[in-house]
């Protein structure tokens, strides 16, 4: 990802919402000079106040990837969207622009035994589950057969890198003009693209320091 001091932030507080908002995400691996790349939805581990993940992988995406004492990179992409420079105050630099926020971890996977699996697989299921009318939860008896399929994986973070790129370059009206283009209907409607960037000026992500 490219660095931009201006738009990056350590905040490990704001890599955990992206994280806990966009839970969709893309692992890559090198195995053996080759690139392998899977997508699966992961979790915070909330049995520990350190930053780390729990997913799983089906078979055989575990062969492919060869999770062996080596560390992956997992890519969180928060809410984005394209931004026109017809929505900028007169004297602004007309270039357009994409609005975004992303997060990449590395860690090194620790595979879970077959009762941990079971487990990260019951959280991940009553996780998804509790938004819709008549949840269907993981039944443990059915479950355990079917989990031998997949194999669990908790992966501390060593480090990360977090962008937040909600137009914190522009001034006060430009921001406002693209919050309020962003809600409007239309081919570039993106209202939750416009809540992240509410949330950045609130919180000052991705500001610069005030004196």
């Amino acid at each position: 990802m490219r660095h931009t001091d201006f738009h990056a932030t350590t905040d490990v507080a704001v890599v955990r919402q992206i994280i806990a908002d966009n839970p969709w995400a893309m692992i890559v691996s090198n195995n053996d000079g080759e690139l392998v790349a899977s997508h699966y939805p992961f979790l915070l581990d909330d049995t520990t106040d350190e930053l780390v993940l729990v997913t799983h992988v089906g078979r055989p995406d575990d062969k492919l990837h060869d999770f062996a004492d080596r560390e992956v990179l997992i890519v969180f992409q928060g809410q984005h969207g394209y931004v026109s420079p017809s929505w900028y105050e007169p004297g602004s630099i007309k270039a357009p622009t994409w609005n975004f926020s992303a997060v990449h971890c590395h860690g090194t996977p620790e595979i879970l035994d077959a009762e941990a699996n079971l487990a990260v697989l019951t959280k991940l299921v009553a996780h998804f589950e509790r938004h819709v009318d008549d949840p269907m939860w993981l039944d443990q008896e059915w479950a355990p057969p079917i989990a031998r399929g997949t194999v669990g994986l908790r992966i501390p973070i060593d480090r990360f890198t977090c962008k937040v790129k909600m137009s914190q370059d522009k001034d006060p009206v430009t921001i406002q003009n693209v919050i309020d283009r962003l809600r409007e209907p239309g081919p570039y409607n993106q209202p939750h693209l416009a809540d992240d960037m509410e949330r950045a000026r609130t919180e000052g992500i991705g500001y610069p320091a005030k004196d």
